[in-house]
């Protein structure tokens, strides 16, 4: 699991694990953040349904920017067949897919036209995204089950097959319904005289406007918050919520007129727009805004303007430098470490980030959390070996010390004999490649 599941793999020893006669060695591979989703994508030919569910589920960590798979794996795994001996079947497979953030976008531009009409079925699961030129080829495709499955998108703007098709319980169908589709002024009414699924209500982009205008007036909070972060409710509400009593609703309502001004993308399942000086104008406008809530949405935006990381990693509320350093690949190392500092949550993705400085931390050797004197410990700058490290309390810290490659000869040597501190010893780049074999044959790990 640590060397194929974790590790850089050389290309040979790549070539090695893949073809590995034992699937169990090779499913780690699928999930190996640092093998390039091209050569990942390799496995969706191995023979073990396992290895190829593994590859489907991606990487466990989720480091922005993403890494897709080509779009000609996402096809073949999406359109496989099952085995009757596998223990995974075709569809457990394909069904983890959105799951893992591994699809370009590519892949769903190309479904309503796609050759293939499993994947033509697909792209009527998003039917309200679709263009009106795209709803119509598949109603009229050539295949009965794609038209069969346009007709069912037909249904998500029938008031009366909502109705139909509601379900009376309490269930993930009501609310998708009520989220999603066209509603009849019953349903509606039902709703706010059992003052249930008014949340989805307010969320509902079909939702009426005098219903919409009623839901900013409930006493429920969240059904307010609802309402305060449509991108259809006029002035006239807003004005209503501007003045509301909960401090999140205001601030929704306050920046909303912003947010409605944003240069649209082209519709359904189309490339983007060019983020030509429109948009990277409403981008500046968001990023110098005195409402918060606008320039935190934009320092997580994967579309914002590089020009204007340096402005955001400026800003005076460490929330929008902490997204900064979350989500954009070229924010500024020390906006990188101030947010690894405060912010314990974020250490694991901000680990796996190539942005986060590794050298130069001698000055938070003594900090108060051990996950900072960690990244610190293995510093292998620091003007001298960290060897009082090795006696921290936090083992966090001495493992990470062990793996200073600053550390003396014979120091290293007595950690090797160390249960608790050999295996990071043994990762430490200063061992040799002689005492790494004599590793291996201690071990009793025959040579190839």
């Amino acid at each position: 699991m640590t060397l194929c599941g974790e590790g850089h793999l050389p290309p040979e020893v790549w070539e090695a694990a893949r073809h590995h006669p034992d699937f169990r060695v090779r499913r780690h591979l699928g999930r190996n953040r640092r093998i390039p989703p091209e050569l990942r994508g390799l496995l969706a030919d191995d023979p073990s349904a396992m290895v190829r569910a593994w590859m489907a589920t991606g990487p466990r960590e989720w480091v922005w920017p993403r890494t897709t798979l080509p779009e000609e794996v996402v096809v073949k795994l999406m359109t496989a067949s099952t085995d009757p001996d596998d223990l995974v079947t075709a569809d457990e497979i394909a069904s983890s897919l959105p799951f893992s953030r591994q699809i370009p976008d590519s892949y769903y531009r190309s479904l309503p036209t796609h050759p293939n009409p499993k994947l033509r079925i697909q792209a009527t699961f998003t039917w309200q995204s679709l263009t009106d030129d795209q709803r119509e080829a598949l109603r009229a495709d050539p295949d009965p089950a794609v038209r069969a499955a346009a007709q069912r998108g037909d249904r998500e703007y029938d008031p009366a097959a909502t109705e139909a098709d509601l379900p009376e319980r309490d269930c993930h169908a009501r609310v998708h319904i009520l989220l999603h589709h066209a509603l009849p002024q019953s349903v509606i009414d039902r709703c706010f005289a059992d003052r249930r699924n008014l949340w989805s209500l307010a969320t509902n982009r079909h939702t009426p406007a005098d219903a919409v205008d009623r839901l900013a007036r409930d006493p429920d909070r969240t059904v307010r918050l609802a309402v305060a972060q449509r991108n259809d409710v006029g002035p006239e509400v807003l004005a209503l919520l501007a003045e509301d009593p909960d401090e999140e609703v205001r601030a929704h309502a306050a920046v909303r007129p912003l947010f409605q001004a944003r240069p649209h993308s082209s519709p359904g399942w189309q490339p983007p727009a060019p983020a030509g000086p429109e948009l990277t104008a409403w981008y500046r406008a968001c990023a110098t805004s005195p409402h918060l809530l606008a320039r935190q949405a934009v320092a997580g935006s994967p579309m914002l303007p590089p020009e204007l990381i340096p402005l955001l990693a400026a800003d005076p509320d460490p929330s929008v430098r902490h997204l900064l350093a979350e989500y954009q690949e070229n924010a500024p190392a020390e906006t990188v470490l101030e947010a690894f500092v405060a912010r314990p949550d974020l250490r694991e993705t901000l680990h796996l980030t190539t942005r986060l400085p590794r050298t130069g931390l001698a000055h938070l050797l003594a900090h108060h959390d051990p996950g900072v004197r960690a990244l610190a410990a293995a510093d292998p700058t620091l003007p001298e070996p960290p060897v009082a490290l090795l006696d921290d309390p936090s083992p966090e810290v001495r493992r990470a010390a062990a793996t200073n490659p600053l550390l003396p000869a014979d120091v290293l040597e007595t950690l090797l004999q160390d249960p608790d501190l050999a295996r990071p010893a043994a990762a430490n780049p200063s061992l040799t490649g002689p005492r790494l074999h004599a590793l291996l044959d201690a071990a009793g790990l025959a040579r190839p």
